[in-house]
């Protein structure tokens, strides 16, 4: 059965090329992650299943993605940066520390009182 042909908009294309981009800012700092097959899961739901741990990224959370591709686009816009400021709860956080302190950075991140005490100290281990 043949495929009906798709017209590509320029935002498409420009949506594909900054996908490209950010993915390749990604793995200069970072592995992809791998996906695992999950026997259990697959006997469970009789569909074969694969996961894909991010929880073995160097911050355990997929949002390093977001931090990286934030740093490297903010340093193209202001060389100049000495640090940066943000407000979070956590994952997120750990990503922007962790991409400041690949780029000898500084990050404050502000977070509310009552905050999870590990997210604190992994925020502050990352820089």
């Amino acid at each position: 059965m043949d495929l009906p042909a798709r017209h590509v908009n320029q935002g498409d294309a420009d949506a594909l090329l900054a996908l490209r981009s950010a993915a390749e800012l990604v793995y200069r700092r970072m592995s992809p992650t791998l996906f695992r097959a999950w026997p259990l899961l697959e006997e469970a739901t009789g569909v074969q299943c694969w996961v894909k741990h991010e929880n073995h990224s160097p911050v355990g959370a997929f949002k390093i993605r977001g931090g990286l591709v934030y740093m490297a686009r903010l340093l193209q816009r202001e060389p100049e940066i000495r640090g940066l400021v943000s407000a979070t709860r956590g994952n997120h956080g750990q990503s922007l520390a962790f991409a400041a302190a690949l780029h000898g950075l500084r990050a404050v991140i502000v977070v509310p009182r009552g905050n999870a005490l590990e997210k604190n100290a992994a925020m502050r281990s990352l820089g």
